[in-house]
């Protein structure tokens, strides 16, 4: 690769490169083809840290018969595939060319609906193929915003979904499709530059045809979510004024508010085990970690505790057994991960199940509704996901595939855990992956690497971006902070909003990382992806002493900015009142939205920095980058940019991201 000068930024022109500053760079030449692992003395290309998973989110048929999972080849595109359990015998989805399916639920044994993607960042239709017809799937929505809500378990080829349009020219609420019919329609093209107008009518009446039922829209605000009960049938609805939100109920055929219920203590997880019951976590920011526990919406009450952690908020998702669709198993994180389960026959599947694979995570993905056929995911901080199926009838478990088999997992470095303590008196959680030699005789560069988010966390398990870093002779610290899940009942409720606090915390993990003497105080870097790039130029504005260099990607940094570009669309996105809600009118508090915004104190930067951003980004606008380099050569710091089209929020193209992180790795070995 040839490194560009500072101030170039990189513009994609059809399969090539070209800067700014006029030289050209061919497209990298990616060997996808290979799927087992490169030699032992050779480096990990950067495509194999970054390539899509080869076999993920495998999902059983009800009988157990059948087992379907999202498959790349190890390409740069994800299609379906369906395995016939008694034969082996495989066969894809091999009809869309140049989309990518990213989501799938089985309807009934025979039946799956499906969703795809365009370019990579937005979805463009969900679709609808049988089993031992998978080269002809048909589209039952195109072009709308839409998510799957549920599959009515009494009326299975009748799925719910969410949808923005379907072809009326209104916002189309949630609606039953109607799946019985696989030769009506085929996908239509309306990405290219000229389409015929017959296109836009065929789209509208196919949509309108594959609507079977229309149900009314929640009153009282913005709609901003919906979910079915544990049966798959239309339940709840959630509604946003200003940024304080209300959970609905469906009963006879209306919405109802369950105004009582305060959203902002109780969280809804899922259905619970009974109409009108949520699972909720009672989160009251007092000093006692949250309870997971049932509530009735319709009555306003809380119900029974299912879980009670001693140091964490629950952060996971339920599992629900597929026969009683009862709530059976909670799966959340720790410092590591961690599993509870309320059924006695599920904790001793467990126990077996972590018997065959000692030293590591083994996770129930999916069930039959037999009750003897189970998925498992199995996975360490080195291994980064092998996929399993038992079937307890037969007395037999089988490798199905491994995620990546292109990793070897003896290559990988390990996950330690840390903890840091803040500088208010707490203790939180962070990652350290050293790279190999690392010893206090030995000390490596790190590179500190906050996540986005920031209601995210880091958790145990393999990571692209450390262990690509680590390849590189890294070490990598990936802290959790504040308003991290598993963390709100330590803080105040204020602290969730507080960025500045959770700069803080970066930074006190960043000092106390450095008192192990496993890390040279003099080459320590500081990166990361949008809210995650927010706390780096945080970093290296307000710590001008501490980073060598930076690396921003996708970032916000101007909240006042951020919202004035969600005020053009105020009344459809209830984010935006959210932000005013908890941070406040940047008119009216200029002060504060001047202090903890990281750009208007670039000129205290001493470090240079490397910024990242796709121009078609829809949650950080690329103008947030714009706007900060426009500063960066006002102060003369010196920084390199690369602003990549038809790219969303972050890299999704294979090329690009190979393209963007062998740009990081050449800053890095020139600056840190």
């Amino acid at each position: 690769m040839i490194p560009n000068s500072i101030g170039c930024a990189w513009l994609r022109h059809g399969i090539g490169w070209s800067l700014f500053c006029g030289s050209v760079l061919a497209a990298p030449q990616l060997d996808l083809e290979r799927i087992e692992p490169v030699a032992a003395d050779a480096p990990v290309p950067i495509a194999d840290f970054f390539r899509p998973a080869y076999f993920s989110q495998p999902q059983l048929n009800p009988a157990g018969t059948q087992l379907a999972a999202l498959i790349s080849g190890g390409l740069d595109k994800s299609t379906l595939m369906v395995m016939d359990l008694a034969t082996n015998e495989i066969d894809l989805v091999d009809s869309l060319a140049g989309y990518d399916i990213y989501q799938f639920n089985w309807l009934n044994d025979h039946r799956l609906v499906f969703s795809v993607s365009a370019d990579k960042y937005y979805g463009i239709a969900m679709l609808a193929v049988d089993v031992g017809s998978l080269s002809r799937p048909y589209p039952l929505i195109q072009y709308g915003r839409h998510r799957l809500i549920g599959v009515p378990r009494e009326d299975r080829l009748s799925p719910l979904a969410w949808v923005s349009s379907e072809g009326s020219g209104r916002n189309g609420g949630i609606v039953s499709l109607k799946t019985d019919n696989l030769n009506d329609g085929s996908l239509i093209d309306l990405t290219k530059a000229s389409v015929a107008s017959t296109s836009y009518e065929k789209v509208r009446e196919g949509n309108r045809r594959h609507v079977s039922k229309r149900f009314p829209v929640t009153d009282g605000g913005i709609e901003s979510n919906y979910s079915a009960d544990r049966n798959g049938n239309l339940a709840f609805g959630y509604t946003t004024i200003k940024g304080v939100s209300t959970a609905h109920y469906w009963m006879d055929n209306d919405w109802h508010e369950s105004a009582e219920m305060d959203l902002e203590v109780f969280h809804p997880r899922g259905p619970g085990n009974r109409d009108f019951e949520m699972v909720v976590r009672e989160t009251r920011y007092d000093e006692q970690p949250s309870v997971l526990r049932f509530y009735d919406v319709r009555k306003n009450e809380p119900g029974a505790e299912l879980l009670r952690d001693k140091g964490y908020d629950f952060s996971g998702w339920l599992y629900r057994d597929p026969v009683s669709r009862q709530v059976v198993g909670a799966v959340y994180d720790r410092a590591t991960p961690a599993v509870v389960w309320f059924d006695d026959g599920y904790r001793q599947l467990q126990e077996l199940f972590d018997g065959y694979f000692p030293g590591k995570v083994v996770r129930i993905v999916s069930g039959s509704e037999t009750g003897t056929v189970f998925v498992l995911r199995v996975f360490s901080d080195r291994d980064p996901s092998s996929y399993y199926v038992v079937d307890l009838a037969k007395k037999s478990l089988g490798l199905i595939k491994a995620s990546r088999p292109w990793i070897d997992e003896a290559r990988m470095a390990r996950m330690n855990i840390m903890k840091y303590p803040t500088r208010d008196g707490k203790k939180l959680d962070a990652y350290v992956t050293l790279p190999a030699g690392a010893s206090r005789d030995n000390p490596v560069p790190l590179v500190v690497l906050p996540h986005g988010g920031p209601w995210v966390r880091d958790t145990m398990g393999w990571d692209a971006q450390a262990q690509f870093l680590a390849s590189r002779g890294y070490a990598v610290m990936q802290p959790n902070y504040r308003g991290s899940p598993g963390y709100d009942w330590m803080f105040p409720e204020e602290h969730q909003w507080d960025f500045l606090k959770m700069h803080d915390d970066v930074t006190d993990a960043t000092k106390y990382v450095l008192r192990t003497g496993l890390i040279d105080r003099s080459r320590v870097a500081i990166a990361g992806g949008s809210f995650g790039a927010y706390l780096a130029l945080s970093g290296a504005v307000h710590e001008p002493d501490l980073y060598k260099c930076i690396v921003a990607m996708a970032g916000v940094f101007d909240w006042r900015e951020v919202v004035k570009d969600r005020e053009y669309n105020k009344y459809t996105d209830p984010f935006f009142g959210r932000l005013l809600l908890k941070l406040g009118d940047p008119d009216e508090e200029k002060e504060k939205f001047h202090r903890i915004s990281p750009i208007h104190f670039v000129e205290n930067m001493r470090a240079p920095i490397f910024v990242a951003h796709g121009k078609d980004d829809p949650v950080a606008s690329v103008l947030e980058s714009r706007r900060l380099v426009a500063q960066l050569k006002k102060h003369k710091v010196p920084h390199e940019a690369m602003f990549i089209s038809r790219e969303g929020h972050g890299m999704g193209h294979l090329t690009n991201q190979v393209e963007l992180y062998g740009r990081v790795e050449e800053f890095l070995a020139e600056n840190l």
